[in-house]
């Protein structure tokens, strides 16, 4: 069964004709025919039959040795690809026809892998929540009246659900972070640059806050994505190479056993949580000593307001801009969210701007100041369990009521703000039997330290042979 596989073993098994890239496909498809229909993780796919011709030329390539050859995937509907619509879940831009591949889609292509289709999103990417008004909320893979977190929700929960290996995703404010942690899989927000996306002015002021990023079962499984996602464009001056591929990236106990991890917990008593979630946390936390790594709880010298104040301003500005770029028709038909952001971000001067800056850079000195000591961070990858699938957003924690309708993102902020790695790992399940997961945060451009780090946490502890009892 190919169900429990590896994608290195599809992979090896394609090679050595052991099974059809054919037979792979018909896999998928099947399991999406199946149990999409409940999910709504997949909301544009390309014809069943135009797929399998696809897989059978590729069946009949002598060229065996491709790192994708014939496995299949979809694209978050925030991504250009030729060939479909980029909807952004949003009914203005249903028609929306792109003319040209995301750099790392036309890597995908040239890699060999097998594109049927897009997965679904929060719309205009706004909200933290895959839901839009043009293809419905995504499910909770653990409990289909549940929220799969977003934006990129209906990505992980297609990977979660076996529908596809692995999958891509786009994180601003904890949009592969959170849909991991909601799924009981890995989510991973690379450094930003790694994952060469054409940029407009490199000299803006504004840092860089969204950055492709990916999903899987396993670190070995991304790994295999990622090393074929990765590397610097002539397209993007902020892009960047790393000495080695993920893939390689090893360690062994006594590597391990070195690390010294800072566990940032509420962050002084800033940031709110439902009850449980700091107590998996802090049972995973446990369990890592018991790996002799050393874990030290922190209550950090952070300016938090500065670090919130900025983010914001940031936000608002960049998503301002990109609905100017996206040239839509209506504004006033967007959704709560993108209005709002959109209504703040017209508003932000040069000024605010250079305070937002100036406020960026004091929380990086203090948080460098932390990193001294620590090879990682952890906080958790959600301030709340899954919550009803209908609803836009969590309007309170523990019955304190939010002051916007992203504070319950607010632990993503550290991560994207200073342009941080983290992987989300998954940490085990609430009494109701809702899952949840731990960010963790290594230094600027560290990723493969941080992947190495992933790739042992998930050999020890087998997060990945917890699923979804789908039915």
């Amino acid at each position: 069964m190919l169900e429990d596989l590896s994608v290195q073993e599809i992979l090896n098994n394609i090679k050595d004709r052991t099974v059809s890239i054919k037979e792979v496909a018909e896999y998928y498809l099947d399991r999406i025919d199946k149990y999409n229909p409940q999910l709504n993780a997949i909301v544009l796919q390309k014809d069943r039959e135009l797929i399998i011709k696809e897989a059978i030329s590729k069946d009949n390539l002598k060229e065996k040795n491709k790192p994708l050859n014939g496995l299949p995937i979809a694209i978050k509907d925030l991504t250009d690809v030729v060939g479909f619509k980029t909807t952004y879940g949003f009914p203005g831009s249903k028609n929306n026809t792109p003319l040209k591949n995301t750099l790392f889609v036309n890597r995908l292509i040239k890699s060999g892998a097998l594109i049927i289709g897009k997965t679904n999103t929060a719309e205009l990417g706004v909200g933290g929540h895959t839901i839009n008004r043009l293809y419905g909320p995504t499910s909770n893979v653990y409990d289909f009246s549940k929220s799969a977190a977003g934006s990129s929700g209906g990505a992980s929960t297609a990977v979660a659900a076996g529908l596809l290996p692995f999958a891509d995703g786009t994180d601003q404010m904890g949009s592969c972070r959170g849909p991991a942690a909601f799924a009981n899989i890995y989510g991973f927000r690379p450094t930003p640059g790694l994952i060469s996306v054409e940029r407009g002015n490199p000299k803006k002021k504004s840092p860089i806050l969204t950055t492709p990023g990916c999903f899987a079962k396993t670190p070995d499984d991304m790994a295999i994505l990622l090393d074929v996602m990765i590397g610097s464009d002539n397209l993007d001056k902020q892009s960047f190479d790393l000495n080695d591929f993920f893939k390689n990236i090893n360690i062994n106990q006594d590597i391990f056993s070195s690390y010294k991890l800072g566990w940032l917990s509420d962050m002084n008593g800033n940031y709110k949580y439902e009850d449980g979630i700091l107590d998996l946390c802090e049972n995973a936390l446990v369990n890592l000593e018991t790996l002799n790594l050393k874990v030290e709880f922190l209550n950090p010298d952070l300016d938090n307001e500065a670090l919130w104040k900025s983010w914001v301003t940031f936000r608002s500005k960049s998503i301002y801009e990109d609905t100017i770029a996206m040239n839509l028709e209506n504004i006033d038909s967007m959704t709560f969210q993108a209005i709002w952001e959109y209504n703040l971000g017209k508003k932000i001067s040069d000024n605010d701007l250079n305070i937002a800056l100036e406020q960026k850079n004091k929380c990086v000195q203090q948080v460098k100041s932390i990193f001294n000591n620590f090879d990682f961070l952890a906080l958790p990858s959600a301030q709340v369990f899954p919550f009803d699938k209908n609803k836009q957003f969590p309007e309170n924690i523990n019955n304190m009521k939010l002051d916007t309708y992203h504070r319950w993102l607010e632990i993503f902020i550290l991560s994207s703000l200073l342009g941080l790695p983290t992987m989300t790992v998954p940490i085990g399940f609430s009494k109701k039997g809702f899952p949840m997961g731990m960010q963790i945060i290594a230094r600027k451009k560290d990723d493969l330290k941080l992947f190495a780090f992933a790739k042992k946490y998930e050999q020890v502890f087998n997060y990945s042979k917890n699923k979804p009892l789908l039915n």
